[in-house]
């Protein structure tokens, strides 16, 4: 199958997301401003890929499936990464249990698509509120990366640091409340899949 502009961004987006936690994880010196710079530029291919997709007219069953694949598999790594940088810390726990609601909601959300697709035969794309929570996991994650990538560069105070933990964690909840929300609102509209599968 030849892809379109749009599908080939995507799927770069999804080879790109290996490469990011590999960067995020693997200490090297300014391994977070790298790692930063990997998923500004891997989240701007989401913004442009679904624009040019539905302004050139290049909408696809193919790119309704993977889009939103791709962006669970960037951000799933990240906090994947963050759980391991974290790790330990008295923010820990807060990273854990937002990774478990993001996993959960990503699985189920998953199985509703599979289902929509197996015993309906229809492709389901995101919605608005699946977008809210793209876009509210990637300016998370990118606050998070720009404030690491900047201890790189100077020795922030600890109270400093201590409150820029705490708006990063804030960031991240907000996200998972928006991963409930998106996800409840995806599986209320996909109850007639569920009811019709046999």
């Amino acid at each position: 199958m030849k892809l379109n502009t749009p599908n080939k961004l995507t799927v770069a987006r999804m080879f790109l997301t290996p490469i990011f936690l590999a960067t995020l994880m693997i200490d090297f010196k300014f391994h977070y401003l790298v790692s930063l710079v990997i998923f500004a530029v891997a989240s701007f291919t989401d913004y442009v890929d679904g624009n040019m997709a539905r302004k050139c007219g290049l909408v696809t069953d193919f790119g309704k499936f993977l889009d939103p694949l791709a962006d669970k598999m960037l951000t799933t790594s990240a906090y994947l990464g963050y759980m391991f940088i974290y790790g330990g810390t008295k923010f820990g726990w807060h990273i854990v249990v937002i990774t478990f609601i993001v996993l959960f909601r990503e699985f189920a959300v998953s199985s509703i698509r599979l289902v929509a697709s197996t015993a309906g035969g229809k492709v389901v794309a995101a919605n608005m509120w699946g977008k809210c929570k793209t876009v509210s996991q990637m300016l998370g994650i990118i606050f998070a990366l720009a404030v690491y990538a900047l201890g790189e560069f100077v020795i922030l105070p600890a109270n400093v640091s201590d409150i820029l933990n705490i708006v990063i964690i804030a960031l991240f909840w907000l996200s998972a409340v928006l991963c409930v929300i998106s996800g409840a609102i995806y599986i209320w509209g996909g109850r007639e899949y569920i009811a019709n599968a046999k």
